[in-house]
């Protein structure tokens, strides 16, 4: 039976980054869908850059702002003695980051596309801008928020080269099943890899075929 370690390690670390995807992917996707301020294009591509940038690239600005010696990392190890390199945490974090910018873009997507009609009639008969968003905007951008979070989930799932480079590949602890993969195939182990291939493209083919029927069950309530 091949060892299935690394599959589980990537199932925790892609649901911990695409949970904290979530909080701020819909944060920004919001802010840049509903208002309009100088510096908003600007934003938009900042923060959609890691979805087009090579991910030895991204690992290498995770590094200088995240690494031991780093902006934020230098002050984190000092003042808490946390360091997130070669930890699971740091494979969160550049599973974070790469995953990001596709449920950013289904977030804004989904909010463009509800009426401010609806969040305005709200408005009129009393709700609170917290009580507008929870009870109008979020349900009827729930397809979009979805189908952007299942995305994100995939993308984080198999990231390589940026979780290499800020998490290493420590067998057990931070390898994931990209790296399992990778190392499975040097190593002549082509059982591990026909493995964690089979499962891995099961799940991402599952994933696209949840979001063509939420993308068409959107399209029929039209």
């Amino acid at each position: 039976m091949p060892d299935l370690t690394p599959l589980w390690l990537t199932l925790q670390i892609a649901s911990f980054a695409t949970a904290i995807a979530f909080v701020f992917g819909v944060a920004f996707a919001w802010l840049t869908a509903r208002f309009s301020f100088w510096g908003r294009d600007f934003l938009d591509a900042i923060l959609t850059l890691p979805l087009v940038m090579p991910p030895t690239v991204l690992g290498y600005y995770l590094i200088v702002v995240w690494g031991r010696n780093g902006w934020l990392g230098s002050r984190l190890n000092a003042h808490f003695g946390i360091s997130l390199m070669f930890t699971w945490q740091g494979a969160v974090l550049a599973g974070t980051v790469v995953a990001f910018p596709l449920l950013f873009k289904s977030a804004r997507a989904a909010f463009e596309g509800v009426s401010t009609e609806y969040e305005q009639a709200a408005r009129i008969l009393g709700d609170t801008e917290l009580r507008v968003f929870f009870r109008i905007t979020l349900p009827l951008a729930a397809r979009g928020l979805l189908a952007g979070t299942m995305l994100a989930f995939a993308r984080a799932m198999g990231d390589f080269g940026a979780t290499l480079m800020v998490a290493g590949n420590i067998e057990g602890k931070t390898q994931t099943a990209s790296m399992a993969v990778f190392d499975a195939v040097q190593a002549g182990d082509y059982t591990l890899a026909n493995t964690l291939v089979a499962i891995m493209s099961l799940v991402c083919v599952a994933i696209l075929v949840t979001i063509n029927k939420l993308a068409s069950r959107g399209r029929a309530g039209r």
